[in-house]
C-alpha cells in the first residue's frame, strides 16, 4: 500500500484553514484527513481536534455509528471542560438531527432523546462558559425552537403494566 506523507510544522496554520474551508464546502472527508495529518504532528492541537469532531459529525448521514464513536472518543482530548461539554452537546444535537431527517418509524422519540441529551450538555456548558461566549446558550435555544417546530418529537410513552387477571 501507500505511506502517508507528513506535514511540516510550518504548514499547520494553512492546513487548518484548508480543513475549515473543506467543511464549509461540504467536503468533510478531506477536512477529516487534513485534521488527522495535523494531529499526527501535533496530537494536542485543539483547533485540529475541534475541526475533526466537526468533520466527523458532518458525516453522520453517511456513517453514523462509526463517525459518532470516533467523535466521542476525541472529547477527552479537549483541554477545557467547557469545550468537552459543548462539543459533546453538539455531537448529540447532530445525531438528533440525523435521526430527525431519517423519517423512519419511531425516529421521533429517538431524536427527542438525543436533543434532550444535547440540551443537558449545553446547559452544563453554559454554567461554566467564558463571559464573552454564549455559544452553548445559542445551541440550547436552537434545540428548544426545533422541538417546538416539530411536535412529533416527544419522549417515548411510558409503558404501563397491566397484569393479566385470572
Amino acid at each position: 500500500m501507500f505511506d502517508l506523507k507528513p506535514l511540516s510544522k510550518e504548514a499547520i496554520p494553512a492546513a487548518l484553514d484548508k480543513a475549515v474551508r473543506y467543511r464549509l464546502l461540504n467536503e468533510p472527508v478531506p477536512a477529516e484527513s487534513i485534521c488527522r495529518d495535523i494531529l499526527a504532528i501535533e496530537p494536542q492541537n485543539q483547533k485540529a481536534l475541534i475541526n475533526l469532531v466537526l468533520a466527523l459529525t458532518d458525516q453522520f448521514g453517511h456513517r453514523l455509528g462509526k463517525a459518532f464513536g470516533e467523535a466521542c472518543k476525541l472529547l477527552p482530548l479537549l483541554d477545557s471542560e467547557y469545550h468537552r461539554l459543548y462539543y459533546e452537546g453538539l455531537i448529540y444535537e447532530r445525531r438528533a438531527n440525523n435521526h430527525l431527517e431519517q423519517h423512519n418509524p419511531g425516529c421521533g422519540p429517538v431524536a427527542y432523546d438525543w436533543f434532550r441529551q444535547a440540551m443537558e450538555k449545553y446547559d452544563s456548558a453554559a454554567g461554566i462558559r467564558p463571559s464573552d461566549n454564549d455559544d452553548a446558550i445559542l445551541r440550547w435555544n436552537t434545540c428548544v425552537r426545533l422541538l417546538a417546530r416539530h411536535p412529533e418529537l416527544k419522549p417515548e410513552p411510558e409503558e404501563t403494566f397491566h397484569p393479566l387477571l385470572e
